[in-house]
């Protein structure tokens, strides 16, 4: 389970100062090398007419997700609530709701989903219960990994949720698949490119032209950080994946304490249980 308290909550004023410091000392090293960098290219240009650019790597800037936070709102179609933050798949009169916590960059979100979610998509078809999804994006600010993957990922299952519903649970079980989800360390969802290539393999996204726009120009990026802002207010879920059926949270012990079940059968056992 990945925890999003173990540094929020805990972390000590000397390890938080180390990071600033460290954070500085990357600062100070970058201008550094950009100074020299510009220097020498600069001299190259003056003597061949050669022109540069200068492109960031990665994904979005902190000041770009800064400027997002004060766009005005767009929400995806097929959302709910005052700021959209309401995301519903399955039967409207389906009497059960099944809630889901996650983070795109959890890595037990993306075995939970590649155990768990047919299963999951079958009960919801056959209407057992729909399911209201919430998405965080802490892992994103874990200073051990760091990065805007999370956040990323999230403004384009935006995109995919202003398609359809079922681009949404597509994108989002294409998106945890074992082919496609990286390890937690890397940054691989700050990247459109990646999150535009994986969502060739749904038929709803694929060539979809508005779609892509939407990922490209960050259409659902403050309705990204909505969702995170949501997700941040339920503050008994302390780690993703994170399940409640009809508000009680279905779990299993395990080695690191509570967590989300990892098999089908355990899934379908504490479900079959609540219901009774």
């Amino acid at each position: 389970m990945s925890k999003r308290n173990n540094w929020e909550n805990k972390q000590s004023a000397r390890d938080r100062l180390r990071a600033e410091r460290e954070k500085q000392a990357k600062r100070d090293k970058t201008r550094r090398q950009l100074l020299v960098g510009g220097a020498i290219v600069g001299v190259l240009a003056i003597a061949g007419g050669v022109g540069y650019a200068v492109t960031q790597s990665g994904g979005k800037s902190d000041s770009a997700w800064s400027a997002a936070a004060k766009k005005t709102l767009v929400k995806p179609a097929n959302t709910a609530g005052d700021n959209g933050t309401e995301v519903v798949v399955g039967k409207k009169d389906a009497k059960h709701t099944l809630e889901v916590f996650q983070d795109m960059r959890c890595p037990i979100c993306s075995v939970f989903e590649q155990n768990v979610g047919d299963t999951i998509n079958k009960d919801v078809k056959d209407g057992k219960y729909k399911v209201s999804y919430h998405i965080g994006t802490f892992l994103d600010r874990n200073p051990q990994i760091r990065g805007d993957g999370s956040k990323n990922a999230l403004s384009a299952l935006g995109a995919a949720l202003n398609v359809s519903t079922e681009a949404f649970s597509a994108y989002n079980k294409a998106l945890y698949s074992k082919a496609n989800h990286p390890e937690e360390t890397k940054d691989d969802f700050a990247k459109d490119d990646v999150l535009l290539k994986v969502a060739q393999e749904v038929p709803a996204l694929k060539g979809n032209a508005a779609f892509e726009k939407d990922v490209k120009e960050g259409t659902f990026d403050k309705w990204a950080l909505e969702m995170s802002d949501s997700f941040d207010g339920h503050k008994d879920v302390t780690g993703t994946p994170t399940l409640k059926l009809d508000g009680k949270k279905l779990s299993v012990k395990t080695a690191y304490g509570e967590g989300a079940p990892n098999t089908a059968d355990k899934f379908s056992e504490l479900v079959a249980a609540q219901l009774k």
